[in-house]
This record gives C-alpha cells, structure tokens and sequence, in this order.
C-alpha cells in the first residue's frame, strides 16, 4: 500500500509540473525567456559558513536587509549568485510581506 501511495503521489507531482513546462514553451518549442529568479538565502555570519558559501558559490556571501529584498523590482539586473539574509532579517522580511498582504 505505502508503495502505491508513494507512486500515486509521484504520479500527481510529475502531472503538475508537466502542464507548466509546456505552458511556458514559445512558437518553435523552447522555453520563453523569463525573468531572472533572484535567490536569497538565510545564512549564518559565522567564519564557517561564510566559507561554506563561497566553496559553494564561488564568491563571498552578500547580505541583504528585508527592505533591500522587499525593494527589487523586475528591471533591476539580476544577480549571478543567492544573496543571504540572516535569520532576524527574515524574520522582519516574513512580516512585512504579511502586513502587506493583509493590507490588499
């Protein structure tokens, strides 16, 4: 049973992606531009991870305040690399896009 259930779960999440890739196929078939995603993780500031990071990444982390992710907009270039935000700074991100929200 655990394994029918396993391959019917598999089966639903296959057919909802399936739809949006073809979706977002152009004329000729290829996929259509779109925007550029803008990562950003939550990161510690310890020594451990900054380098965790960069062996990951290839670059240093750079940290970004809730106000400076809740300010980008979709002109804005798009960066090569996840930004990170501390916990705390999340935490304000995670409220502020609530109250906004609920302001709509």
């Amino acid at each position: 049973m655990r394994t029918f259930t396993a391959f019917i779960g598999l089966a639903a999440l296959a057919a909802a992606t399936l739809p949006a890739g073809l979706a977002s196929a152009g004329d000729n078939g290829q996929p259509s531009a779109r925007p550029q995603a803008r990562a950003v993780m939550i990161c510690g500031t310890d020594a451990a991870t900054r380098r965790a990071f960069a062996r990951e990444h290839g670059a240093a982390p750079v940290f970004v305040t809730a106000r400076e992710a809740l300010s980008v907009r979709t002109s804005d270039p798009a960066w090569s690399t996840p930004r990170c935000m501390t916990a705390r700074e999340h935490a304000r991100y995670r409220d502020a896009a609530t109250t906004f929200a609920a302001v709509r």
